[in-house]
C-alpha cells in the first residue's frame, strides 16, 4: 500500500470518536505517516564504485547485507564494510496555506545530509539522536511530485567499538501540521503526586504559531485508560502572538490509577488537541505511565514507594542477523527471554534508543537507562577502550563533533525520550575517564611502581588524600572533565528533572574527587564492586550503584550484601557485534546470557537462579579434563583453582548442553538451582541429593562416569519437591532437521516476523548438540527472509543467506511479513537427513 496515499483523507470523523467531544466535530487533514515505503537506495563503497538503485523499505542497514571481510573490514565495528549510501524517494504532497510538513528521522548512521528537490535541506552527523527538519519551503507546487535525498557518509568504517550499522536503520515519519500547532515532541506528561486514591497528570504543551498574527483558541487533553476509556479531561483556552512560541500546563487527575511496574506495565495515552471555532486543528497522542522513582544513598532504589534491586544487563542495539534495523518481534522476543530470567531493566549501552526500542520496554516493564555519549571532548581508541593510541581516519567519531552537536544532540534525545515510564535514568557518558589527563595515574593503580594488585578485585592503593592531591598536581589537559560533566548534566535537568542523571565510572574513586562525580545524581561504577564499600564510606550522601558489571554470581552478591545499592547492569545481556579488536574470525562479543541468536547460554541460566523466585534447574556437562574443576579426596567435584569464581570475569568457561561422551570417561555434571536442595538421577538411579548452601559458588556439581541415558535433577525448596526438573538425554545418529517457529501468523503489513529455529535430532526427536552440519532453507510464500544465524560469535557465513553450518546442531531463520496475504511453507534440509517443514500463514493487515 502507498502509504503517502494517506495525506488527503479527513480523518476528522476518527479524531471526533476518539475525543469524544463535541465541539471536536471537524475535518482535520493533520497525519504523521509512515514514511519508511518506497525508497531506493545505491552504495558507493569506500573504494568508490557504485551499485545500482535498489527499492529498499526502511529501516535499512547496508552494512550487515555485506560479506565479513578480514581484510578491508574492522574487528571493532565486527568486520563489515562502511562506504557511503544514497538514498532516495518520490513522493507527492500537497500543503494549504495554513499548513507546515516536517520530515522525522529517528536515527541515522551517521554523517547524514538532506536534500529535497535539489536543495540542501540540513544535516546531521550523530547516528544515534532523533532529528527533523521543516520541508515546507523546499516542496514542489502540488502538480509536481517531490524528490528527498539522503545521503549517508560511513566511509568511518571504524568510527565506534562496537557495531553500528548503517544507513536509515530506524523510522522515518512524515508529519503534516496546521501552523498553529503542537511542536515535534512538544508534549510532555509528568506524574509528581500519587497517594492511594489518585494522581495528579502534569501535561506541559508547547504552542508554536507560524502565522504571522495572533490567535486564539482551547488547548484540550483527554486521558484514556488501557480499555479505551476516557477517565478524565482539561480544556484552557490561551492567547498566542504570531511567530512565537508558547508553553501551556494543565493538571489532570486519575481516580484510583493504575500504576506502571515491572510486574504491572499499565499504559495511559493522553489525546492533546488544539480546538479553534469548534475545530481541532493540530493533535498529539502521547502515551505514558503513572508511577514513582527514588534513589536513596541508604536504601537504594524505590518504584512507587516500593524498594528493589535493579537486575539489569546492558544491550547494544544490533539484532543479530538483522543487524542495527531491527523488527519489533526481534527485540520482543530477546527481551521476553530476558524477563522470563528475572531481568527487569536495560541500560542501553552506549548511546540513545530507539523509539520502537523504548516503546516495548514501556509495554513489556523494563526500567532503562538511556545513555547520550560513548565520547566527549577527547575521542577513544576504537580498538580498545582507553585513550586514542593513534589517529587514523576510518576511526574518526563523535569527538569530531562534540563541542558543536553535542548540547542539540543530548535536548533532542530528552524531549524524543522523555515520556516513556520506562526511563528511570539518564546517563551523560560511558567510561569517559581514560579519555582525560590525570584520571588514571591519580588512582594510584596505574603508573604506581609500588602498586602490585588486580584493578578489578583491588581497593584504590592511594587514599582519598593522595588521589585529591594527584588530581591538583598532575597535567591537564585542554578540557575538565568535571566541567564538561556539569555541562551535560545542566543541559538535561533544563528539559527533565523528574529522572536520575548518571554515568558509568570506570575510576570513580578519580571521579568523585574531579567533579565528575558531583554532577551526577547516580554514581554508576563500572567493574568496582570491590569498592562499594569504599565509596559509601568517603562519600555516605552520594547514591553510588553498579552500571556496568560482570555477568557473576559475585557481583549480585555483592548487591544482595549491601542495601544502599540499588542494583546493577550485567556486561551484556545479549551477545554483539564488534569490540573483537583483531580477532578475525571472531566477529562479537560474546559476554552475553543470550547469543546472537537469542539462545540461552549457562550464563543466563546462572542469572535466572539468581533473579528469578520461580523454581528452576538446568543441567550442562563438560569432561573432566576439559573442565575446570578437579577431584578432591572424597572424588567430589572442586576448582582447580580455589575461590576462581570469585573473580571471574566476562565470558563463561566451555560447558555442554548434552550427554555424549566415551563410555566411563570422567565428567562433571552442573545443575544450576535456586532450589535448596537437588538431587541427581542418571537412568533413575539417584547420585546424591545435596544442598546449594554447601556450594560457595552457587553451583551444584557432581562426578559422573560417562553412561549412555539420562540425566534428571529434581530440584526442593523447604524439603518440598517442586515441579520445575531438568533432564538432558545422550543422543543417537542424527536423523532428521525438525524446526519449531515462535508464532505461526504474521499480519501483512510488512513489519511482522517470525523465528525459525532448526535443530538436528535423532530418530527419537532428542537434540543432537555435539555435532554440526549444512542445512539448506527453502522458502515457499511471500514473505521476506531476513537470513540466518546460529548464534555463535565465530560465525562469519554470510547472514543474508539460506543456507548456514550449524552450531551445536542449531540455528535461526528470521522471515518478515510484506503486504499480501498468503500461505507461506518453509523447509529445511541437511545431506543424509530428514527435512523439517513449518507453515505460517500470513493474514490481512486490518484482521
Amino acid at each position: 500500500m502507498k502509504k503517502y496515499l494517506l495525506f488527503f483523507t479527513l480523518i476528522g470523523s476518527v479524531l471526533t470518536s476518539c475525543t469524544n467531544d463535541k465541539r471536536a466535530t471537524t475535518e482535520l487533514t493533520q497525519v504523521s505517516t509512515d514514511f519508511n515505503y518506497d525508497w531506493q537506495f545505491q552504495l558507493v563503497d569506500t573504494t568508490g564504485n557504485s551499485a545500482n538503485w535498489k527499492n529498499v523499505r526502511l529501516p535499512h542497514d547496508w552494512s550487515v547485507e555485506a560479506s565479513f571481510d578480514s581484510i578491508n573490514g574492522e574487528g571493532a565495528t565486527g568486520y563489515l564494510p562502511g562506504g557511503t549510501g544514497l538514498y532516495r524517494k518520490k513522493f507527492p504532497l500537497k500543503l494549504q496555506e495554513n499548513e507546515n510538513a516536517y520530515i522525522l528521522f529517528d536515527g541515522v548512521y551517521n554523517n547524514s545530509e538532506v536534500v529535497l528537490n535539489g536543495e540542501k535541506v540540513g544535516a546531521h552527523p550523530y547516528g544515534y539522536s532523533p532529528f527533523y527538519f521543516n520541508i515546507s519551503p523546499y516542496l514542489n507546487s502540488e502538480k509536481d511530485s517531490n524528490l528527498i535525498e539522503v545521503k549517508v557518509d560511513r566511509t568511518r568504517y571504524a568510527d565506534s567499538r562496537w557495531y553500528t550499522g548503517s544507513g536509515i536503520y530506524r523510522d522515518v515519519k512524515l508529519l503534516v501540521k496546521n501552523k498553529l500547532h503542537i511542536p515535534v515532541w512538544g508534549v510532555f506528561i509528568t506524574t509528581p503526586k500519587i497517594d492511594e486514591n489518585r494522581a495528579e497528570v502534569s501535561v506541559a504543551i508547547d504552542i508554536q504559531n507560524d502565522f504571522s498574527e495572533n490567535k486564539n483558541a482551547e488547548i484540550q487533553t483527554d486521558i484514556y485508560d488501557r480499555e479505551g476509556k476516557k477517565v478524565n479531561e482539561q480544556t484552557n483556552t490561551f492567547s498566542i502572538a504570531g511567530n512565537t512560541k508558547t508553553s501551556h500546563q494543565q493538571s489532570i487527575f486519575i481516580e484510583n490509577a493504575n500504576l506502571w511496574s515491572v510486574e504491572n506495565p499499565y499504559l495511559y495515552k493522553a489525546i492533546t488537541s488544539i480546538v479553534q471555532d469548534g475545530k481541532i486543528i493540530d493533535r498529539q497522542e502521547t502515551t505514558f505511565g503513572v508511577r514513582s522513582i527514588r534513589f536513596e544513598a541508604n536504601e537504594g532504589f524505590f518504584l512507587n514507594g516500593e524498594n528493589m534491586k535493579i537486575k539489569g544487563v546492558c544491550l547494544h542495539h544490533d539484532g543479530g542477523l538483522v543487524g542495527a534495523a531491527v523488527p519489533d518481534d526481534v527485540w520482543r522476543r530477546r527481551l521476553a527471554k530476558l524477563k522470563e530470567a528475572g531481568c527487569n531493566a536495560i541500560r542501553i549501552s552506549h548511546n540513545p534508543g530507539s523509539q520502537a526500542f523504548l516503546d516495548l520496554c514501556d509495554e513489556m516493564g523494563f526500567l532503562v537507562q538511556d545513555e547520550f555519549f560513548d565520547e566527549w571532548d577527547n575521542p577513544k581508541d576504537k580498538r580498545k577502550n582507553m585513550n586514542e593510541q593513534s589517529v587514523d581516519y576510518i576511526t574518526r567519531g563523535y569527538t569530531e563533533h562534540f563541542q558543536e552537536w553535542a548540547e542539540k544532540d543530548l535536548k533532542n534525545t530528552v524531549l524524543a525520550h522523555r515520556n516513556h515510564p520506562s526511563i528511570i535514568q539518564w546517563s551523560i557518558g560511558n567510561e569517559i575517564e581514560w579519555t582525560y589527563p590525570r584520571n588514571a595515574d591519580a588512582t594510584g593503580f596505574f603508573n604506581n611502581m609500588g602498586w602490585q594488585g588486580n584493578y578489578f578485585f583491588s581497593e584504590p592503593p592511594f587514599s582519598v588524600e593522595q588521589i585529591n592531591e594527584k588530581l591538583k598536581t598532575l597535567p591537564k589537559g585542554k578540557y575538565d572533565i568535571g566541567k564538561t560533566a556539569h555541562k551535560l548534566a545542566k543541559w538535561t535537568k533544563e528539559l527533565d528533572t523528574t529522572r536520575y542523571v548518571t554515568a558509568n565510572c570506570i575510576l570513580p574513586s578519580a571521579s568523585h574527587l574531579s567533579g565528575y562525580a558531583d554532577a551526577l545524581d547516580v554514581v554508576g561504577y563500572s567493574y568496582r564492586r570491590v569498592i562499594y564499600d569504599y565509596g559509601h564510606k568517603n562519600y555516605p550522601d552520594k547514591v553510588i550503584m553498579g552500571t556496568e558489571n560482570l555477568p557473576q554470581w559475585h557481583e549480585w552478591k555483592a548487591v544482595m550484601e549491601r542495601p544502599f545499592i540499588s542494583g546493577l547492569f550485567l556486561w551484556t545481556g545479549i551477545d554483539y557485534m564488534g569490540e573483537s579488536n583483531g580477532g578475525w574470525p571472531k566477529k562479537g562479543t560474546n559476554s552475553g546470557l543470550l547469543n546472537s541468536a537469542g539462545f540461552e547460554k549457562t550464563s543466563y541460566h546462572m542469572m535466572k537462579t539468581l533473579w528469578s523466585d520461580e523454581p528452576h534447574l538446568y543441567i550442562t556437562t563438560q569432561s573432566l579434563d576439559k573442565s575446570i574443576f578437579k577431584l578432591n579426596s572424597v572424588g567430589e567435584p572442586i576448582e582447580k583453582k580455589k575461590d576462581a569464581w570469585k573473580k571471574a570475569l566476562w565470558f563463561w568457561y566451555e560447558t555442554n548442553d548434552y550427554w555424549n561422551y566415551n563410555t566411563n570417561e570422567p565428567t562433571v555434571v552442573e545443575v544450576y538451582s535456586n532450589c535448596d536442595e537437588v538431587e541427581l538421577f542418571l537412568n533413575n538411579t539417584s547420585l546424591g541429593r545435596k544442598n546449594l548452601e554447601d556450594f560457595a559458588d552457587h553451583i551444584y556439581k557432581w562426578s559422573v562416569p560417562f553412561t549412555e541415558g539420562e540425566l534428571r535433577a529434581e530440584g526442593y525448596i523447604g524439603g518440598k519437591k517442586v515441579d520445575a526438573i531438568a533432564q538432558i538425554k545422550t543422543a543417537k545418529e542424527p536423523y532428521a532437521v525438525h524446526l519449531s517457529v515462535d508464532k505461526t501468523e504474521l499480519g501483512a503489513n510488512t513489519y511482522d516476523a517470525a523465528h525459525i529455529i532448526a535443530q538436528i535430532v535423532d530418530k527419537d526427536g532428542k537434540p543432537v548438540r555435539h555435532l554440526n552440519s549444512e542445512i539448506i532453507f527453502t522458502v515457499h510464500g511471500d514473505v521476506r527472509l531476513l537470513g540466518v544465524d546460529n548464534g555463535s560469535e565465530r560465525n562469519v557465513q554470510d547472514f543474508q543467506s539460506n543456507k548456514i553450518v550449524t552450531d551445536q546442531g542449531r540455528t535461526l531463520l528470521i522471515v518478515q511479513s510484506n503486504a499480501q496475504a498468503d500461505k507461506v511453507t518453509i523447509s529445511a534440509a541437511s545431506e543424509g537427513l530428514k527435512a523439517g517443514e513449518v507453515t505460517l500463514k500470513i493474514i490481512p493487515a486490518d484482521k
